[in-house]
């Protein structure tokens, strides 16, 4: 066994973020701890000087981070799909950014980086299990993790009840090659659908040693759900964390399974600290309830360094960091 080994229209947003990618009261001060930044937060600027895009990052502070597929492994229509959108996007670049893992690795070490969770898209998860392998071999990351479950794939609730199957044998290949499998909410199945929730639907049907999960604690709240009461009902299910504010709360307007509510949200977003999310709540909570590691994430921030900053200056402000 080996060792732990996303604009211009709506379309091409929501084809980019599948790659890609009311609150407890105030809790004692938790643990200080390192958090990471989800790549997709700057992917101009790494297209542009990949290493000195880690470097800002690790001068700012960050310690670790999460990679966004497309990478040199993915299946040919993931690719050809990627290659399809990039001209709206304004870049083109995922994955090791046109560099050898090795060089990649190379880059991180330098600069006292750690990749530490990578996203990958479901059919390559499915097919080339054995290549996400050798990549957490030689890049040290652990997790695995799923952005989004393609809308084919969640029309019904008979739909979600496959995925979960799915899941279910994703996880099992993931273990095989030494890693961890985590599907990363956005902000559908979060709503009854034909009486139930399809997100609790996939907690209940997915083998807890095989399939864990990835809260984006901005999706999860504009989809109506409670980060806190998720992370209670199910403790130990989630590894992993996206981090970001929300300039006021804000819900979609249906039930976020379309991209034009995605992008409706979109101006919402903001720096940690500058909106009215009780971060210092979920972080210490999402602790407790066995979160590993935290991302803070902006997509595709107009000014990385000084959006990516800001959130790290407040985290440290409020304790959440050395």
């Amino acid at each position: 066994m080996k060792r732990r080994s996303f604009v211009k229209n709506i379309s091409t947003v929501a084809t980019a973020l599948a790659f890609a990618p009311a609150l407890a009261t105030s809790r004692k001060s938790p643990k200080p701890s390192k958090v990471g930044v989800q790549l997709f937060s700057l992917p101009k600027l790494l297209e542009k000087d990949f290493n000195a895009g880690i470097q800002m990052i690790s001068e700012i502070g960050y310690k670790e981070i999460e990679m966004y597929g497309p990478f040199p492994f993915s299946v040919d229509a993931i690719k050809e799909r990627w290659n399809t959108i990039t001209p709206n996007l304004g870049f083109s670049g995922s994955g090791y950014f046109g560099h050898s893992p090795q060089e990649v690795k190379k880059i991180l070490d330098h600069h006292g980086i750690k990749v530490t969770a990578a996203h990958a898209d479901m059919d390559t998860m499915q097919t080339r299990m054995e290549q996400i392998g050798e990549a957490g071999d030689q890049l040290g990351f652990e997790y695995i993790g799923l952005p989004s479950i393609p809308e084919a794939k969640r029309q019904t609730l008979d739909d979600y009840k496959r995925v979960a199957e799915e899941f279910n044998e994703i996880g099992e290949k993931a273990k095989k090659v030494g890693l961890k499998f985590a599907y990363h909410n956005h902000g559908y199945g979060l709503q009854k659908v034909a009486g139930q929730i399809p997100l609790d639907l996939i907690f209940e049907e997915t083998d807890p040693d095989l399939v864990f999960f990835e809260m984006d604690i901005y999706w999860t709240i504009a989809g109506g759900a409670d980060p806190i009461a998720y992370l209670t009902a199910y403790p130990d299910r989630y590894r992993l964390m996206h981090i970001k504010d929300m300039k006021e709360k804000v819900r979609f307007s249906g039930d976020g399974g379309e991209p034009s509510q995605w992008i409706a949200l979109f101006p919402y977003m903001t720096a940690l600290g500058e909106g009215v999310l009780d971060i210092p709540s979920i972080i210490s909570f999402a602790r407790e309830k066995g979160v590993k590691h935290f991302y803070v994430e902006q997509d595709m921030a107009a000014n990385p360094e000084s959006e990516l900053k800001k959130s790290f200056d407040y985290l440290k402000t409020v304790g959440l960091l050395r």
